[in-house]
Order: C-alpha cells, then structure tokens, then sequence
C-alpha cells in the first residue's frame, strides 16, 4: 500500500506571514500614494484589528478601513490597495527546500496531497504561484470539504484516499489544525517548527515528530519507518 503525505500550506510550505504582512503594508502605503492622509503604522494598525475581528477570508477588509475613517469617496483608495496586495502575489516563492523535498518524495513513491482551511480558489492561487501544485494528487480545502480541520475533516480525507490512518502523515505547522485534528483520527503527525506557530521550535508539540523545516521530512519518515 502506497504512503500518503498530507501538507498544510501556509507556514508549512511557504512562508505565509512574512507574506500577509508585507502585502498588507503595500496596500496600506498604495492608499496613502492615492492621497489619503494618514500614518501608515496607524493605518496598519486599523487594518490588522478588521482582519482579527472579521477573518482573513472576509473580503471587504479595505472597504471597512475606509468605512472607520468616514472617508465617503473610498473606491480609489480600496481599488488601490486591493491591486497592491495582489501585486505582492506575484512575489511569493516556497521555502527554498520545498520543491526539491517533494520532487524527492515523489520519485521515492509517496503519494502527497494538501490539506487546508480557507476558500478553494484563494489555496490554489497559492498552489500554482507557488509553482508546485502537480506535486499533489488531491487538494483538500475546508472551503469546499464544508468543515474546518477538524477530526472529521481527516476521517474524510481517508475515506477519499481509501486509506488507513497508519499509512497516513499529516504534515503542518499549528498543533490546533494540523497536528491534533490528525492525530485524533489516528493519522500519524509530523510538525514543521519554524514559522510563527511553532516560535522557532521553542514550544512543545504533542506531534510524533517535530522538525525544524521541510529539508528534514526525509529523515523524519526515516524515524517512522515509512522512508
């Protein structure tokens, strides 16, 4: 039977945060360029408590921005941001080891798939600007699974692969949606430590194994006895 590996994306494939960070600073700065007056720390500061209260999937960010400072004319400023954040799209790459190590797990015969929260079409524009969506032969997003990661989540994931838990990894950095989700539905669990959620590996994890970065799956499958 065939070794399945199921990857998070964000923070576990590419560098998320450093990204939402940097594009939500050029949108604010695009606004400021249209000729709103304002701080950029401030503004950034307004923008990012929208986003906690409203989600990052919720699409009007920039309109409610605009809504708090009683600007009545917002459409340049939204359009604006909106084009400088997805222009900062077009920068993002994965972690430097990522495409080599799935390059290197699929030639050794793992069968890889995605496993995510969010909306489908805003996971797979990641997927493809990152370059490596033919690695995965299934994408499956909360979005259109009609559940978050939750236990459930991944006993459908196997029902689809037709797979048993033990012949299953779950790959991911957040110990609430990746790691103990998985585990519940006796998937076995290895956490990437290096993003925000893992604080440099400072944390503990209850995860089979934690690694420091992807380069270090191989001998994290190796220790499993799955490589």
């Amino acid at each position: 039977m065939p070794i399945h590996i199921i990857f998070d994306i964000d923070d576990t494939l590419y560098p998320s945060s450093e990204f939402a960070s940097q594009a939500r600073r050029n949108a604010v700065n695009a606004m400021i360029t249209m000729g709103l007056d304002a701080d950029p720390d401030q503004l950034l500061a307004e923008l990012g408590g929208i986003i906690r209260r409203k989600g990052s999937n919720y699409e009007h960010h920039f309109d409610d921005l605009c809504r708090k400072r009683g600007i009545r004319e917002p459409s340049r400023f939204v359009s604006a941001a909106i084009a400088s954040y997805h222009d900062t799209k077009t920068s993002i790459q994965p972690f430097p080891t990522v495409p080599l190590t799935l390059l290197r797990l699929k030639e050794a015969g793992f069968r890889l798939h995605i496993a995510t929260n969010g909306i489908a079409v805003k996971q797979w524009d990641k997927l493809i600007r990152l370059r490596i969506p033919l690695y995965f032969d299934n994408v499956f997003v909360s979005g259109e699974m009609g559940r978050e990661k939750d236990t459930g989540f991944f006993r459908s994931v196997l029902k689809t692969l037709k797979a048993k838990p033990k012949d299953c990894v779950m790959v991911g950095d957040r110990e609430d949606t990746d790691i103990l989700p998985a585990k519940s539905a006796g998937i076995r669990t290895i956490r990437v430590m290096g993003g925000k959620h893992g604080k440099g590996g400072k944390i503990a994890s209850k995860a089979d194994i934690s690694i420091p970065d992807i380069s270090a799956l191989p001998s994290a499958l190796r220790a499993l006895e799955l490589f």
